[in-house]
C-alpha cells in the first residue's frame, strides 16, 4: 500500500488577464466620474483641476498654469489615467490569482481596500515628492476614491475572471 502525502505546495495561478485589465478601466471610469463630480458637490467647482494634474505629469508644470477645459489636457490626463487604471487591475488581478481568494467576497474586498489605502499613500505622500501638485489633492474625497477604486476594480475581476473553482 503507497502512503501519499499531500503536498502543501501551490503552484503559481496565473490571473485572468483580460479580467484585470478590464476590471481596472472600470474601476478607472468611476473614479474618473468621481473627480469630476466631487469639486462641483463639495469642493471649488473645478473639474477640469485634477485633469490638468495628471495631465502635467507628461505635459509638464506648466499646465498647471490654467485648469479651464482644454481637450489636450484631458486627452492627455484619460490616456494617463486609463494606463494607470489598467496596470492596476493587472497588480489586483495578480494579487488575488496569487492569494487564491477569487471565491471569497470578503478577502476580494480587503485586496480592494488594502489597494486602495496604498496607492493613496504612494500617490499622494510618496510621489508627491516628485510631483508636489499632488499634495494639494490629500484629503478624505481623494482617500475615498483611492478606496472605491481598489474595491472596485477588485470586485469587477471577481465577477469577471474565469479562475478554477476552489479546491
Amino acid at each position: 500500500m503507497e502512503l501519499h502525502l499531500q503536498s502543501h505546495h501551490r503552484a503559481w495561478r496565473t490571473p485572468d488577464w483580460s479580467a484585470a485589465v478590464v476590471a481596472g478601466l472600470a474601476a478607472g471610469a468611476v473614479l474618473m466620474v468621481l473627480d469630476l463630480c466631487w469639486p462641483l458637490l463639495f469642493g471649488d467647482g473645478n473639474s477640469w483641476a485634477t485633469s490638468h494634474k495628471v495631465a502635467a505629469l507628461v505635459l509638464g508644470r506648466q499646465v498647471l498654469q490654467s485648469s479651464a477645459f482644454d481637450l489636450g489636457v484631458v486627452v492627455t490626463a484619460l490616456l494617463i489615467h486609463y494606463s494607470l487604471g489598467a496596470v492596476s487591475g493587472l497588480v489586483i488581478g495578480i494579487t488575488i490569482a496569487a492569494l487564491r481568494c477569487e471565491n471569497s467576497l470578503a478577502m476580494t474586498q480587503v485586496i480592494g481596500y488594502v489597494f486602495g489605502v496604498v496607492v493613496y499613500f504612494v500617490n499622494f505622500y510618496v510621489l508627491a515628492a516628485l510631483f508636489p501638485w499632488f499634495a494639494e489633492m490629500r484629503g478624505e474625497a481623494t482617500f475615498l476614491g483611492q478606496l472605491a477604486f481598489g474595491v472596485i476594480a477588485a470586485l469587477v475581476y471577481r465577477q469577471l475572471s474565469r479562475a478554477p473553482a476552489a479546491t
